[in-house]
């Protein structure tokens, strides 16, 4: 049995996800490992309330996910989602790691970055390629996301607040030993 190269890490909102995921990626690349791509999410905070999420990617740019009150035919309950700016930077990233890096890392497989039909291919194809990918992926059960977490070169990890801290080095030997 060969082992699973896709990780994917799920579990409730704000459990720590998004944090594991950017403390994966730090530990690597204390350990060598450069040439990882993609991107992650970040909360944007304004007078102590979230007021959106920012695109931010593994080689320094960013981009605004979403953001409360912002006009768009794309929505996720109060958060209007910016797809010009997602596609441009996180979907770019993306690409470019499925052509260029040796690890892919997502942040997150959700229900606003699945309102875009050019991301979902290229997640396919990413999971699909010889790269391993390590991303995090909403919980909630959604035929899309459902498929992905039954795929045979796929594992799911539950990330709870009592289990997250020894994930890290879990996840950072998985990944050493596929790179």
């Amino acid at each position: 049995m060969h082992p699973k190269k896709n990780i994917l890490l799920t579990g409730r909102p704000r459990v720590g996800k998004s944090t594991l995921i950017r403390k994966v990626v730090e530990r690597l690349k204390e350990f060598g490992y450069k040439n990882i791509g993609g991107f992650y999410t970040l909360e944007v905070r304004k007078e102590g309330e979230r007021a959106g999420f920012s695109i931010n990617t593994l080689n320094g740019k960013t981009g605004r996910l979403a953001e409360a009150g912002f006009e768009s035919r794309f929505r996720l309950g109060r958060y209007g989602i910016d797809m010009e700016s997602f596609e441009g930077v996180a979907v770019k990233a993306l690409a470019d790691a499925i052509d260029k890096a040796d690890l892919i890392a997502i942040d997150e497989i959700g229900l606003m970055e699945l309102k875009s039909r050019r991301f979902r291919e290229l997640l396919i194809k990413a999971l699909d390629s010889p790269k391993p990918v390590i991303a995090t992926i909403m919980r909630s059960r959604y035929e899309f996301v459902d498929r992905i977490k039954e795929r045979e070169d796929t594992e799911t990890m539950v990330v709870r607040v009592e289990n997250r801290d020894g994930l890290l080095g879990e996840v950072v030997e998985r990944v050493r030993g596929m790179v």
